[in-house]
């Protein structure tokens, strides 16, 4: 069995594409179905069979039609029924196209396996789901019901108390003013001497008068 874990490098895509054997060279032959095939099948693609009616979508022969009259594995290409060129001796070859190029528009059902792989493929069908339920909007206000709400937030808004304020603060004392309340609080070097004076006398003089008692 030859390993079928997946390789990014692409040398060894083609290495594993030209030294594949024949059941995965089949698979690798395949095409797309034409979309009434794939509603009615359940299928996408599917290898290509001799018996095959196929349509070109690409390449210089895009347009042509036709049923496959040979399939080549190991040149991974397929012969169409008409499709044929002219050599210069005078004898007509059949033209290759690659599976990849192609539509297939009939299969051939001769094959009873190939019956069961498209029955495999059947598409159920499944429940419907409930239709949404539609949300209803609300019809859209008029003019004059406008007015009225923005009427009545105004009178809300007069009625409402106003913050109070928060009390402003004293501006500061300008430099003018400084110095003159300084000369009012701070007294005189010279008036402190004199008080000082008045209050020794009166001292000495209590003392005095208790010693005259006691003698």
């Amino acid at each position: 069995m030859q390993d079928t874990k997946r390789v990014k490098n692409p040398k060894k895509q083609r290495k594993r594409m030209f030294n594949a054997p024949a059941h995965l060279r089949h698979k690798l032959m395949s095409a797309p179905l034409s979309h009434e095939l794939t509603a009615s099948k359940g299928a996408k693609t599917l290898p290509v069979r001799r018996g095959d009616t196929i349509l070109i979508k690409r390449g210089d022969h895009k347009g042509f039609e036709g049923k496959i009259s040979r399939v080549d594995l190991k040149a991974f290409r397929i012969y169409v029924e008409g499709l044929t060129r002219e050599k210069v001796d005078g004898t007509n070859i059949f033209l290759p196209v690659h599976p990849s190029k192609v539509e297939i528009r009939s299969l051939n059902l001769d094959d009873k396996w190939r019956k069961k792989i498209l029955d495999r493929k059947v598409v159920t069908e499944k429940p419907k789901a409930k239709p949404a339920t539609k949300v209803e909007k609300a019809p859209a206000k008029s003019k004059t019901a406008v007015e009225e709400e923005k009427a009545i937030e105004e009178t809300f808004k007069e009625e409402a108390p106003t913050a109070k304020k928060a009390p402003a603060k004293k501006p500061a004392a300008t430099k003018e003013e400084a110095p003159a309340k300084k000369e009012v609080t701070k007294k005189a070097p010279a008036a402190k001497k004199k008080e000082e004076k008045e209050a020794a006398p009166k001292a000495k003089a209590k003392t005095s008068e208790k010693t005259k008692g006691g003698q």
